[in-house]
């Protein structure tokens, strides 16, 4: 069994943030959220990072993470392109943006042929994720049924004050099986903690200790090849409905294979606080938390020794 690697999609362009805010620095020497998320991967025994981007930050994106990461572990590049579609489908007239994070992970599948971790650029997952996934991945191949696992997070700990956020809200198996999730898309902290699916006309209550994803998945190689498959089928629906927009999701695609009897998806817990720069007036909250953890010794100063 190939040891698991770590795809990180960093190909969206920030728009409630205002900016590439995967390569906004908020370490003490220029190091970026992308950085803690590969550290913290490294010491839970990940040898390979996949970054998934648009070509046209290319160069940017290797300047501010990609070269320095390439010396202590060993870095490819895919690119998440719109035009990345089956035969027989063209982007429609509008369409300015790819199509989501299944399709990002898509756009890594030549580059992966085992296990692998899935994570947004954007956001600071902590150590105990990583560990667990790690080895959840190197112990579960595929049996009769795919043996897949996401990490999930208390509600309570992945809000901001600035704003909504979108979150996968879990239902769980008595035996912590992934029986359902939705995404619920505009979720604020309150008090109490609640979501909207109007624009505010009417909210929802939500639990704090409400499983939530972050986008923390883990598969085996069959992922992929079910998400290429099912493909076709979303951008059917979706050139009909709402082509200038659609995504494809990667709760989509776990969804339907639960609901077909595939695949399980095993749910962890992870108990660390989610940082993350969804708007621009999160940072100061991210810079303070890494300061925090590198004075306490969970990181070092530098992190990477790496000039």
């Amino acid at each position: 069994m190939n040891k698991p690697v770590l795809v990180i999609m960093a190909a969206g362009m920030g728009s409630r943030y205002g900016g590439l805010k995967q390569l906004d620095p908020v370490g003490n020497h220029g190091q970026l959220i992308i950085d803690y998320s590969i550290f913290d991967a490294r010491r839970a025994g990940f040898e390979t990072v996949i970054f998934v981007i648009k070509p046209e930050i290319e160069a940017d994106f290797k300047s501010a993470i990609g070269d320095r990461v390439s010396q202590v572990m060993e870095v490819k590049y895919a690119y998440q392109l719109k035009e990345d579609l089956p035969q027989g489908y063209s982007v429609p007239a509008g369409r300015s943006k790819p199509w989501g994070t299944a399709h990002a992970t898509l756009a890594a599948r030549k580059l992966i042929d085992g296990p692998f971790a899935v994570i947004n650029a954007d956001d600071y997952y902590g150590p105990e994720a990583f560990q667990k996934i790690f080895d959840y991945l190197s112990a579960n191949p595929d049996g009769d049924v795919y043996e897949y696992v996401m990490v999930g997070y208390l509600l309570k700990n992945t809000v901001t004050e600035n704003g909504t956020v979108a979150r996968g809200v879990c239902e769980e198996t008595g035996d912590h099986y992934l029986s359902q999730i939705t995404e619920r898309t505009k979720i604020e902290q309150g008090p109490p903690l609640r979501f909207t699916e109007d624009d505010g006309q009417t909210w929802t209550q939500l639990p704090e200790d409400t499983i939530v994803s972050l986008n923390l998945w883990g598969f085996n190689r069959s992922f992929l090849d079910e998400a290429l498959a099912r493909f076709p089928a979303f951008l059917d629906r979706a050139l009909a409905e709402n082509p200038e927009k659609g995504e494809y999701f990667l709760p989509t695609v776990v969804s339907q294979l639960i609901g077909e009897g595939r695949a399980r998806v095993k749910v962890l817990r992870s108990h660390d606080k989610w940082y993350g720069v969804t708007y621009r007036e999160d940072k100061p909250a991210v810079v303070a938390a890494i300061a925090e953890k590198t004075a306490s010794g969970l990181y070092p100063d530098r992190l990477w020794e790496v000039k």
